[in-house]
Order: C-alpha cells, then sequence, then structure tokens
C-alpha cells in the first residue's frame, strides 16, 4: 500500500513552460532595445561634461602659474610645465596638477593649449572624441 496521504499530486501546470520564458525574454531584450540607445547618448553627454570640468580646473591651475612665475606657459613649455618647472624659471612652486592623467582629456589624448590664444592670453581646449576640429554631439570641440 503507498501512502499519499500528506503528499500532492504534481500537475502540469505548476512550473514555468518553455514558451513563457521565450515570451519574457523577447520583452526584455525589446525593453533593452529602447533603452540601450539613451544610456549610450548619456555616457557620451557625461565624458563632454568631465572634459568641461577638467578645462576648468586646468585654467585655475594656469592662474595659479601666472601668479607665482608672472606669465602663462609658452606653448612650447605647453601643458606640462604645470607638473614639472621649465628650466630656468625662477618663481615656479608647482606641481600645479597631481600628474599626467590631468592633462589628458576624457579620450586619453593631451588636452590642446595655445598661447598667446585668439581672444585671451591662453585658448584651451580639446576636440572631443574624433580628436578632429569640428565635429557634432560627442565630436563637438570642447573650449575653456
Amino acid at each position: 500500500m503507498k501512502r499519499t496521504k500528506g503528499r500532492q499530486k504534481r500537475s502540469s501546470e505548476l512550473g514555468i513552460s518553455m514558451l513563457e520564458i521565450m515570451v519574457v525574454l523577447a520583452i526584455i531584450t525589446l525593453i533593452a532595445g529602447l533603452a540601450a540607445p539613451r544610456v549610450i547618448d548619456n555616457f557620451g553627454r557625461a565624458k563632454s561634461q568631465a572634459a568641461e570640468i577638467q578645462l576648468n580646473s586646468l585654467n585655475g591651475a594656469l592662474r595659479l602659474y601666472y601668479v607665482d612665475v608672472g606669465r602663462y606657459p609658452t606653448e612650447a613649455e605647453g601643458l606640462g610645465s604645470l607638473l614639472v618647472a621649465p628650466s630656468g624659471l625662477d618663481g615656479w612652486r608647482g606641481p600645479y596638477v597631481e600628474d599626467e592623467e590631468e592633462l589628458l582629456d576624457p579620450w586619453g589624448r593631451d588636452f590642446l593649449y595655445r598661447s598667446p590664444g585668439q581672444s585671451k592670453p591662453f585658448d584651451l581646449f580639446s576636440y572631443g572624441r574624433d580628436g578632429q576640429a569640428g565635429g557634432t554631439n560627442e565630436d563637438s570641440d570642447i573650449y575653456l
């Protein structure tokens, strides 16, 4: 005699069918397909905003350099003079940045420095994601 008291028979209605799993996966795929472009766009925008913040930080470092030395770095000295004192320069009290990474834009290229600038004592900028002048969105130039 079999004991079935206390045990319930397994029903075919219990559990999840393969069709239900496939429907759920299809819905998840659709949602991800709609959300991914927005997430990627926001990530690109975040890099551009990070570049602007870094440019402002470098601007402050250049102004401190000016206060100490009495002039901005020449174009030949470049932004590297914020990290290492140019030879024969009196008054340098740097380093004005912590490391070489602060001299790189979010895409891993050097920030560009021009002295004298077009309308200011210096121009400080990045060419954006594509590394070339001009462009739109992530590829647009970022000037201080």
